[in-house]
């Protein structure tokens, strides 16, 4: 080869190398790297996660008597001597890999309450069980589905007090943009909204206690001595409704005083608990501090309540143990961007507000978020810093101690399952010694499309594999 053809050779790469976008030149650098296998076994490992945390250090494991070293590791030898773990976020929109891998721990620990496993006995199936849903209360009239019926007639025709129709004669279809908005923005009661998310987990709490107090005294015995007869056990998770208001979707389950394993007295029947949940409902109550701006507000539960008993089998009326795992787990991974009642990020200015691709309804909440947490008398309610989520300050998921395992107990038990029977850590003379450290997050743009990727195949494959074990339940039903 001739040196001008040479150098047109590298010209044409040079001029098709412009061309490439960013990933595309940091694939190829990656490419290039003798480390680059290594580094798809790590993105592999997370299971393509979107934006893993990367951590530096060393593990070694010796036994105790002799000091012999047993095994060792360092992220030494690791691309850009670091390793990726996953970022462990519960949101779809965030991680979706992540989010699947959450949903599936949930699944795990709401079934294992209601099915036994997981440390659990699989007596409490006999035990009194209801799925309770417990919702906000009414903040002004809104848009809404009334399957193929009209949203909110009225034959008088009125007006608001700000010249605004009182009903709307729509038939509203389920993907509605309207759906959940005021029909007067004026009127909506902003501020009743965000104090109700604000103190949610407190209405709860008094909720339970309730509940609890209804059981003692159905029984003729002490609030204070109920422990001694019975256990009465929660797991709930929280949901964003149409209208960007938070509502619960609860299990309640009752115990010996032993736990789990422990039988109830006789007397804690299904229909006692479910008069308990009503009445625990309509008594429970939160009065928010007095203020200059609103007065005081009485908080409550709304007037929807549904509770139905769980089935352990698929016979009968109300849903089984499954279908209540599932629905817990389905909710559990949604952000409220994903629900459109938010962002899934903080905002810091009220321009960010006014920046966020949400609708003038949530956009007006998150305005009063910010008013709100101005105000002195309620800077404890840290409501600015919740203003993304309109202002509930709660975990998506809790339970009590006693309902079933944790997802701490759920990680380590499948860590375990991925080192093997035969790993260190089966030797109680075994010690190890770890230094970590972080040391960054996130993808370059080359490794964050390859992580894209490896998620894609992942969940095309779980597809796949859904459909074919679908297809084999067919032929064998047939």
């Amino acid at each position: 080869m001739t040196s001008s053809t040479f150098r047109s050779a590298a010209l044409e790469r040079e001029k098709r190398l412009r061309l490439l976008s960013d990933a595309d030149r940091d694939i190829i650098r990656l490419a290039h790297d003798p480390l680059f296998p290594r580094l798809l076994e790590q993105i592999k490992a997370v299971g393509g996660c979107a934006h893993p945390v990367y951590l530096s250090g060393s593990t070694i494991a010796s036994d105790a008597l002799t000091g012999e070293v047993i095994s060792s590791y360092s992220t030494a030898g690791e691309p850009g001597e670091r390793l990726a773990v996953r970022c462990r976020n519960r949101r779809a929109s965030v991680c979706a890999p992540c989010a699947y891998l959450h949903a599936g721990d949930t699944y795990q620990l709401i079934r294992a309450g209601l099915s036994g496993g997981k440390s659990v006995p699989e007596g409490v199936r006999e035990r009194p069980r209801l799925f309770v849903t417990l919702t906000a209360p009414s903040f002004g009239a809104v848009h809404r589905f009334r399957n193929s019926e009209r949203c909110r007639p009225r034959r008088d025709g009125g007006t608001c007090e700000h010249g605004r129709p009182v009903g709307c004669g729509l038939v509203h279809t389920e993907g509605d943009p309207a759906l959940g908005r005021p029909l007067c923005a004026d009127c909506y009661d902003y501020v009743g909204h965000v104090l109700w998310h604000a103190h949610a987990g407190r209405l709860w709490d008094r909720f339970t206690t309730a509940a609890r107090r209804h059981l003692a005294s159905a029984a003729g015995i002490p609030r204070s001595r109920l422990r001694e007869h019975l256990v009465a056990s929660f797991a709930k998770v929280a949901e964003h409704q149409k209208r960007a208001a938070i509502h619960f979707h609860g299990v309640v389950r009752l115990d010996g005083p032993a736990g789990p394993g422990d039988p109830p007295p006789p007397w804690a029947t299904a229909e006692l608990l479910s008069e308990a949940i009503h009445a625990a409902a309509a008594s429970a109550n939160v009065r928010t501090p007095e203020s200059d701006a609103y007065g005081d507000v009485l908080l409550l539960w709304g007037q929807q309540l549904d509770v139905r008993p769980i089935r352990a089998f698929a016979d009968g009326e109300g849903p089984t143990d499954d279908a209540v795992a599932a629905y817990v787990a389905k909710y559990v991974s949604k952000g409220t961007a994903d629900t459109g009642a938010g962002v899934d990020y903080r905002v810091t200015s009220p321009n960010d507000i006014h920046a966020a691709v949400v609708t003038p309804h949530v956009r007006a909440l998150m305005a009063t978020c910010w008013r709100l947490g101005g105000l002195p008398e309620l800077g404890h309610l840290r409501l600015r810093s919740c203003a993304h989520s309109l202002g509930y300050r709660g975990h998506i998921l809790t339970k009590t101690r006693h309902y079933s395992t944790t997802y701490a107990a759920l990680r380590e038990e499948r860590a375990e399952y991925r080192r093997g029977d035969t790993g260190p850590t089966d030797n109680p003379t075994v010690i190890t010694e770890s230094q970590w450290r972080y040391v960054g997050s996130g993808y370059t743009p080359g490794a964050a499309r390859l992580a894209a990727g490896i998620a894609y195949d992942i969940a095309t494959s779980r597809e796949l594999a859904r459909e074919a074990i679908a297809e084999e339940r067919r032929w064998r039903d047939a």
